[in-house]
C-alpha cells in the first residue's frame, strides 16, 4: 500500500523546493529516490545536511479541485522528506 503524505503548507522566506500549488496537498508516495544534499542550504552557500527524496504523485483532483479537466489523471513531483507530513503511520 502506497503511503499518504501532505505537502506543508508553510510560507518560509528564501529559496525553497516546494511547489507552490502542490503545499497543503495530499498525494502518495511512488518511490524514495535516495538521500541528497539539501538545497535550501547549498542555494545560500551552507553545508547542507542530507535529506530524503520522494516521487510523490497527486491526482489532478486533488491539485485543482473542481477545475481538474481529466480529475483522474496524475502528477509526480519530487519533494524532500522535511517538506512531507506523513498522513499514515509510519514516519518518512
Amino acid at each position: 500500500m502506497a503511503e499518504r503524505v501532505r505537502v506543508k503548507a508553510l510560507n518560509p522566506p528564501g529559496h525553497v523546493r516546494a511547489p507552490w500549488y502542490l503545499r497543503g496537498k495530499q498525494g502518495v508516495i511512488e518511490r524514495p529516490l535516495g538521500t541528497f544534499s539539501n538545497p535550501e542550504q547549498l542555494a545560500y552557500g551552507l553545508a547542507a545536511d542530507g535529506k530524503p527524496l520522494y516521487r510523490v504523485r497527486f491526482t489532478m483532483s486533488e491539485i485543482w479541485g473542481e477545475a481538474a479537466e481529466n480529475p483522474d489523471d496524475t502528477l509526480d513531483a519530487e519533494i524532500y522528506g522535511h517538506w512531507l507530513e506523513r498522513l499514515d503511520a509510519h514516519a518518512p
